[in-house]
């Protein structure tokens, strides 16, 4: 509601308690379930229409809304979940419990690679402006759980050397580290005859992909090559390896390599309090480097064949955590409502899909509401991939990132 939902008519509920007919008795989280009231937060940020669909985006994000007519929002998403780790580890697995396939780990085991010296799969990382050191992430969300471990996410580093290990040791070349490699491939070989277990073999092509990742990276993350006025779009920020800048740029670099899933992963949106300067501070880092990579990627010819998805693991709340002045408030956890932006392959463009009750509490449109397994369902048919079928054999039965759930969203695909 402060971002893609206005609600300009809360202005006259501003400080009344959440009606009851409104939250009906949902649960709340821990951090506001001592609260003795839950006072109505309007945004404090201006929304305008924007492009020829007329779509709705807040003051803080100008360069988004420019691709209003691009964009596909989904205002009906819904979660089961209402806490972060649970709520991204469903988002990411299809499960609020650790230990499942991410999504792209689901991706590359069902298309595998088009490029032989990059992974299938990329995540990478940035710290905002908002909350610096908020929303920690774990390997395990682009774990490969009980897929082959080849199909798990290979993350960046966002300081130093984005992998580590890039350059051999001293004293060694890359004939003699080529030779280290078969023999250890002729022992694997050995034991895996013996012992027959896969992962034997899956630790020896990962061992040749870091070999070949070797050169390859540098070259990806060398910006030389790019035109200037490319890296300017991007803002000042991209000349900062790691920022979320940096990694947009980095994200079209890849996906042109033929790098089937990249995810960037940008920490700081919690605003259980101060959340106007926090915010400000979030889209600041990321409005202007998310419009430039849908700039760079339909430039390239590219955004019709790339998905483009930006959103979080659940909404925020109407009512303020904590003490609501004039200037400042704060939003707890809300699962029940939040808002989701899809562009490029397959989507149609400039469509709202979805609609709140005046306090963004409820879906008011039964019909459109989105669940996480649903916009999974419709991420994987958008790349090929019948969610129904992509399963794996595990513990007695076949898995699937969707469970038994999910359905595609055909309204939204053009």
């Amino acid at each position: 509601m402060d971002l893609f939902d206005p609600k300009p008519q809360m202005d006259k509920r501003r400080g009344e308690d959440l009606p009851e007919s409104i939250r009906q008795g949902q649960r709340l989280t821990t951090m506001t379930s001592g609260q003795k009231n839950f006072p109505v937060a309007p945004s404090m940020f201006t929304f305008a229409r924007h492009g020829e669909s007329g779509m709705w985006f807040s003051e803080l994000v100008p360069n988004i809304a420019r691709h209003a007519d691009r964009w596909c929002m989904i205002r009906s998403m819904y979660t089961e979940q209402i806490n972060h780790d649970p709520a991204i580890t469903f988002f990411q697995t299809g499960h609020q419990l650790a230990g499942r396939p991410s999504i792209g780990s689901w991706v590359s085991y069902g298309l595998g690679s088009e490029n032989a010296d990059l992974p299938a799969y990329i995540v990478l990382t940035s710290f905002g402006s908002g909350r610096k050191d908020d929303q920690p992430l774990y390997d395990r969300l682009w774990g490969a759980g009980f897929l082959p471990t080849k199909h798990q996410g290979v993350r960046f580093r966002n300081s130093g050397d984005p992998v580590l290990y890039l350059a051999d040791p001293a004293g060694i070349d890359r004939p003699m580290r080529r030779a280290t490699l078969d023999r250890v491939a002729k022992l694997n070989a050995a034991r895996s005859a013996v012992v027959g277990d896969p992962e034997i073999a899956a630790r020896t092509s990962q061992y040749e992909m870091a070999f070949r990742m070797q050169a390859s990276v540098p070259e990806i993350v060398d910006f030389r090559d790019e035109p200037k006025r490319v890296i300017d779009s991007y803002g000042p920020d991209v000349h900062r390896p790691g920022s979320y800048a940096f990694n947009c740029l980095l994200a079209r670099r890849l996906s042109e390599k033929g790098v089937r899933f990249v995810q960037c992963f940008h920490m700081g949106w919690d605003h259980h309090f101060g959340l106007p300067p926090a915010l400000k501070g979030q889209t600041k880092d990321t409005d202007q480097a998310t419009a430039a990579l849908l700039d760079d990627l339909a430039r390239r010819g590219l955004l019709d064949e790339t998905l483009v998805v930006w959103g979080g693991e659940f909404g925020r709340t109407i009512y303020s955590q904590g003490a609501l002045t004039e200037t400042n408030y704060g939003r707890d956890h809300h699962p029940r409502c939040f808002t989701m932006l899809l562009a490029g392959a397959g989507i149609k463009p400039g469509l709202t899909y979805g609609a709140t009750d005046d306090y963004s509490y409820n879906i008011v449109t039964p019909d459109q509401k989105v669940h996480v397994h649903d916009l999974n369902a419709t991420i994987l048919h958008l790349m090929g991939i019948d969610h129904l079928r992509l399963t794996f054999p595990y513990q007695g039965r076949d898995f699937r990132l969707t469970d038994v759930h999910g359905n595609v969203v055909r309204d939204i695909l053009s």
